[in-house]
């Protein structure tokens, strides 16, 4: 099994060629620890870490 990649700008886990978040394209496989974020709106750690789009962001990463 392939390692996912993650992008390096926002952290988010992306299939594809262009991250759907912020629009780069420069990925990594060196990353460390999840955290999935399902309701923006409600979550203190997606506003603490100024995330704005649900989905699976990546703790850490090289």
């Amino acid at each position: 099994m392939a390692k996912r990649e993650v992008c390096r700008r926002c952290k988010l886990f992306v299939e594809g060629d262009t991250c759907p978040n912020c629009g780069t394209s420069s990925f990594t496989s060196t990353w460390q620890g999840r955290l999935y974020v399902v309701d923006v709106a409600k979550s203190m750690i997606a506003e603490k870490i100024n995330i704005k789009m649900k989905g699976e962001y990546a703790i850490k990463v090289r």
